[in-house]
C-alpha cells in the first residue's frame, strides 16, 4: 500500500479548470516580449515567401551560361551523367531482403492484471465526499486515479489450463517484493542485486601470468579487461561476459565491440588482477564451501537458498509505484497495456471504486440516465405540501426551483445578502506594504441558510454537483397499472369441471366462508421512472462508452 501524500489528492482543487489548479504567484506571461509576430530571419525578404524557381540556365559571371570553368563549377548536366538509383530501369535493383525486417512484438504473458485504487485515496475521498455534500462523476475520480501511480494499486492472477496447472507461472522474490515470469530471472536478478547478502568474496594471491604482454582485449560497453586474445582464458572470459550481461545481444554483435586496447597501464591493470585468485564463501550458512566460479555460486544458490527466497504464487498485488518498477520486460509490457486500455475506459476501476465508496456508506445515482455520480445520499423528492418544513427550508427549495443553474453563493445573496461595509478602509501608508484583505465570514442569517442547505443535501433533497449547481430532487412519475391479461379460452372437447357459480372472473372476487370478512389486499401500483434529469442508480456501473460530459455539463434540468 502506497504512503505517498499523493493518494489524498484535493477532489475540490481538481474539478477546476487547469488555468485555476495553477498557484496564484505564477506569472504566466514573464517571457512575454509583447510582440506576437513570428520570428523573422535576416535574409527573408519576400515575407516568408519562398522566391519563384527559374526553370532557364543559370547566367554565368559575364551574363553567359555555365560553361565549365567561366561559369558555375557544376557545368551543364548530361543525361549520362545522373547516378543510377534504386529501381530505375537498367540501374542496380535493392532487394528487399536488404532492408532490416522488424521482428513482431513478442505475445503478452497469459496472466490477469487488476488496476485498483488504493485503500489509503479512496478513504481521503470518501471523506471530502460526505464533508463537502458534492456529487462528483464516478468515471472521473476514476480517470484522476489513473493519472498518478501512487494512487493506483496493481493484482497479478494467474490463469489455469484445463489441466489445472497455470498457463504462465509466477515467481515473487521474498527479498525485494518484485515478480518474475520464470525461476531462473528471478535467481539473476538475486545473484546481480542481492549477491553481498548471501555470499562475500575473497582474493588470495597467487602467481602472476608468464610472458610478455604488449596489448589486451576490451570490452567497449563495460570496460571489463578480457586479457590477450592469445590467453588460454580468453575464449571462457569472453563468453562469461556475454552470458552475464549482454545475453540479449548476438554474440557476434557483442564481439564486435571488444577493442585492443596497446596503453601499458590497461595491460598492467590485466596483469595485477590474474594475480589474485578469486573466491566465493557463502553466508550464514554452516560448513559452506570455498566456490571458484559463479556458476558454482549459482548452483549453491538453487540448492540452499532458492526454496525460501523464490516462490511461486498464484496471485500477489504490488502498489502502483512497485509495478512501475518491475525489471521483467513482459510484465512491464503487461502493465503498459493494460493501464492504456483503463485510460481510455476506467471501467475496471469504475466497478472496484464503486464497491470501495458503497462499504463506505456513499450512494449513487444517474444523471441523464448515463453519467454515474456518487453522493451522500440518493435524489428523494422533498413534497413541501405534504412534509411539514420551516418557512426558510421552503424558500431555499423555491429559490433553487426558480433559478437557472443556481450556485450557493447565488442563494446567499438572494435570501441573506451580506451587509456593504459602512466605513472605508484606510489607505496604506507611503512606503507600506497592502494590508491583506479580511477573511469573508457569514452573518448569522447566512449561516443559518447554510445549515439548512447542509441537510436538504444530506437528505437527498438538494443535489451540489461537482461544479457548484445545485438542483432539487424532481418528482417520480406513477405509472398507471397494467391492465388485466385477459383469460384465454377454452380448448375444444374440454369440460369445465367447476360449477358455475364457483366460476369466477377477472373482476369478481370469491365469496369468503361464513364469519370471515372480505379482505383483500392490493399491491400498490408500480412507480415509473422519472423523466427527471436526476434517477436512482440501482446499479452504478453500465456505462458502455467513455464518460465524455464533464461535471459543468452534468447538471441539465
Amino acid at each position: 500500500m502506497s504512503t505517498s501524500p499523493e493518494t489524498d489528492f484535493d477532489l475540490e482543487k481538481l474539478f477546476l479548470p487547469a488555468w485555476a489548479q495553477e498557484s496564484p504567484s505564477v506569472n504566466r506571461y514573464a517571457k512575454h516580449s509583447g510582440d506576437d509576430r513570428p520570428e523573422r530571419r535576416s535574409d527573408d525578404r519576400s515575407g516568408g515567401r519562398r522566391p519563384p524557381r527559374r526553370d532557364g540556365p543559370r547566367p554565368g559571371p559575364g551574363g553567359g551560361q555555365n560553361r565549365g570553368p567561366q561559369g558555375d563549377r557544376r557545368g551543364p548536366r548530361r543525361d549520362g551523367d545522373r547516378p543510377q538509383r534504386p529501381g530505375d530501369r537498367g540501374g542496380p535493383r535493392r532487394d528487399n531482403r536488404d532492408f532490416e525486417r522488424r521482428e513482431p512484438p513478442a505475445p503478452l504473458p497469459d496472466l490477469i492484471v487488476s488496476l485498483m485504487p488504493d485503500e489509503k485515496g479512496v478513504d481521503s475521498l470518501a471523506r471530502q465526499i460526505k464533508m463537502s455534500g458534492r456529487s462528483f462523476p464516478l468515471f472521473d475520480i476514476a480517470h484522476m486515479i489513473l493519472q498518478k501511480p501512487e494512487r493506483q494499486q496493481v493484482r497479478f492472477e494467474i490463469k489455469k489450463g484445463p489441466d489445472g496447472q497455470p498457463l504462465q507461472p509466477l515467481f515473487l522474490c521474498a527479498i525485494d517484493d518484485s515478480l518474475w515470469l520464470s525461476e531462473a530471472e528471478a535467481v539473476d536478478h538475486v545473484l546481480a542485486k542481492h549477491f553481498a547478502t548471501f555470499y562475500q568474496t575473497e582474493k588470495t594471491p597467487t602467481d602472476p601470468p608468464k610472458g610478455t604482454y604488449t596489448f589486451v582485449a576490451q570490452c567497449g560497453m563495460s570496460g571489463v579487461i578480457l586479457g590477450p586474445p592469445n590467453y588460454h582464458d580468453y575464449q571462457n572470459q569472453l563468453r562469461k561476459l556475454h552470458a552475464e550481461r549482454f545475453s540479449r545481444m548476438p554474440f557476434d554483435a557483442f564481439k564486435s565491440r571488444v577493442k585492443i586496447v596497446k596503453e601499458e597501464a590497461v595491460v598492467k591493470q590485466w596483469i595485477e588482477q590474474q594475480s589474485f585468485k578469486t573466491e566465493y564463501v557463502g553466508l550464514n550458512v554452516a560448513d559452506s564451501p570455498r566456490l571458484a566460479t559463479r556458476e558454482l555460486v549459482e548452483k549453491h544458490f538453487r540448492e540452499v537458498h532458492l526454496p525460501n527466497i523464490i516462490k511461486p504464487v498464484e496471485k500477489h498485488t504490488l502498489s502502483g509505484p512497485a509495478s512501475r518498477q518491475l525489471r521483467s520486460p513482459g510484465l512491464q509490457r503487461l502493465v503498459r497495456d493494460a493501464w492504456e486500455h483503463q485510460r481510455k475506459f476506467p471501467i475496471q476501476v469504475a466497478t472496484v471504486l464503486s464497491q470501495q465508496f458503497a462499504a463506505r456508506g456513499l450512494q449513487f445515482f444517474k444523471v441523464n440516465k448515463t453519467i454515474t455520480h456518487v453522493s451522500v445520499a440518493r435524489p428523494h423528492f422533498l413534497d413541501l405540501e405534504a412534509t411539514p418544513v420551516s418557512q426558510q427550508v421552503k424558500s431555499i427549495v423555491d429559490f433553487i426551483n426558480a433559478t437557472s443553474k443556481c450556485t450557493r453563493r447565488q442563494l446567499l445573496e438572494a435570501l441573506a445578502p451580506t451587509p456593504k461595509p459602512t466605513e472605508p478602509a484606510a489607505p496604506p501608508a507611503e512606503g507600506a506594504a497592502p494590508a491583506a484583505a479580511p477573511a469573508e465570514t457569514a452573518t448569522p442569517e447566512q449561516a443559518s441558510i447554510i445549515g439548512d442547505l447542509h441537510w436538504l443535501i444530506h437528505q437527498g433533497h438538494v443535489i451540489e454537483f461537482a461544479n457548484g449547481i445545485l438542483e432539487t430532487a424532481k418528482k417520480p412519475i406513477i405509472r398507471p397499472p397494467k391492465p388485466p391479461k385477459p383469460a384465454a379460452p377454452p380448448a375444444e372437447g374440454a369440460t369445465n369441471i367447476a360449477a358455475p357459480e364457483q366460476q369466477v372472473t377477472g373482476e369478481q372476487a370469491p365469496t369468503p366462508p361464513s364469519g370471515e370478512s372480505p379482505i383483500v389486499a392490493a399491491e400498490p401500483p408500480p412507480v415509473s421512472e422519472s423523466p427527471a434529469t436526476v434517477e436512482v442508480a440501482t446499479n452504478p456501473i453500465v456505462e458502455t462508452a467513455p464518460a465524455s460530459a464533464s461535471p459543468s455539463e452534468a447538471p441539465t434540468t
